[in-house]
């Protein structure tokens, strides 16, 4: 008689996304503030958005004014976002002006970013890229 085999071990949870661990709650919500990685600035409150993942290339990070003369250039593709329902969610953002059908977001005071994306054709869907951004 051969001896029974170990019970095949149960399989590993998912690893947490690297920019998301310990930043999202049970509810998908963001758990600490969001702030601007240049000047600290205060960009969303705590619970004022939702983890979502969507590939979106944003160009590099510029001021203003030169990411939207750079947006037809490189850029990256960046997949964790905050999502934000309604633009007055906001406590400081800017807009650059329109890049085809995409505003890109940027810090109101500093003017850094772009820190996300918006589409014209979806009123109610902002992106905040969670490597563009820090938290507290």
């Amino acid at each position: 008689m051969e001896p029974a085999a170990p019970p095949p071990s149960p399989p590993a949870p998912p690893a947490a996304a690297p920019g998301s661990a310990g930043l999202v709650c049970a509810q998908g919500r963001n758990l600490r503030a969001v702030l601007c990685q240049r000047c600290g600035s205060r960009v969303l409150l705590p619970g004022a958005a939702t983890f979502a993942r969507r590939e979106l290339l944003l160009p590099a990070m510029r001021k203003k004014a030169a990411a939207a003369a750079a947006a037809g250039g490189g850029g990256d593709v960046l997949r964790e976002h905050w999502l934000v329902r309604d633009m007055f969610s906001f406590e400081n953002v800017g807009f650059t002006r329109d890049v085809g059908n995409v505003k890109f977001l940027v810090c109101a005071d500093c003017e850094a970013g772009p820190i996300g994306w918006h589409c014209l054709d979806d009123k109610d869907s902002f992106y905040v890229a969670l490597e563009r951004v820090a938290h507290e």
